[in-house]
C-alpha cells in the first residue's frame, strides 16, 4: 500500500523540462502542460544546448520534451549530451513531431507525440507511461546485471 502511494505521488509532481526555438509553439505546449490533470507540473522552458545545462543547475526534471524544430543536428546533439550527462541519462525523453513522414533521431527517445493532436490528458498519458516504462526498463537492467554477478560466481564455484 505504501508503494502505492508513492508511485501515484511521483505521477502526480511532473518536472518537465521543455526545449525548443519557437516561442509560439511552446507557448501552446506548456499550456497543454498546464492543462494536464495531474495534480502539479513544474515546468521550465530551454532554448538550446547551452540553456538545458543552464536549466538543469538548479531544476531536476523527471522528463524532458524537445520540439524537432530545433532542427536535426541541434536535436542529435542534445540528445547525446543528454544521454551522457550523469544527472539526465535515465530521464525519459520525448520528441514533439510536426509530422510522421519526417525521420528523427530515435537512439535515447523514449516517445514521439504528433503535436496536432496534442491536449493536456494526452500529453499527460504520454507522461506517465513514458516514466514507468523507463522505471521498468531500469529496473530490468539493474536486475540482469545483477544476475549476471550470481551466475558468474555460480560458475566459478562448480568449476
Amino acid at each position: 500500500m505504501q508503494s502505492e502511494l508513492k508511485s501515484k505521488r511521483v505521477f502526480q509532481d511532473l518536472n518537465v523540462l521543455l526545449v525548443g526555438n519557437n516561442p509560439i509553439e511552446l507557448s501552446k505546449v506548456f499550456d497543454n502542460i498546464r492543462s494536464a490533470p495531474g495534480s502539479r507540473i513544474l515546468t521550465e522552458i530551454a532554448f538550446d544546448i547551452k540553456t538545458i545545462f543552464e536549466r538543469l543547475v538548479r531544476f531536476r526534471p523527471n522528463y524532458i520534451l524537445i520540439d524537432d524544430n530545433i532542427g536535426k543536428v541541434e536535436l542529435k546533439n542534445a540528445i547525446k549530451m543528454l544521454g551522457k550527462d550523469r544527472k539526465t541519462k535515465d530521464i525519459p525523453i520525448a520528441i514533439l513531431k510536426n509530422s510522421n513522414y519526417e525521420e528523427v533521431f530515435s537512439v535515447g527517445v523514449m516517445d514521439y507525440i504528433l503535436k496536432e493532436n496534442i491536449n493536456g490528458q494526452s500529453l499527460y498519458t504520454a507522461l506517465t507511461n513514458s516514466l514507468k516504462f523507463r522505471r521498468t526498463q531500469l529496473y530490468l537492467y539493474k536486475a540482469l546485471k545483477k544476475r549476471k554477478v550470481q551466475l558468474k560466481r555460480l560458475a566459478s564455484n562448480q568449476i
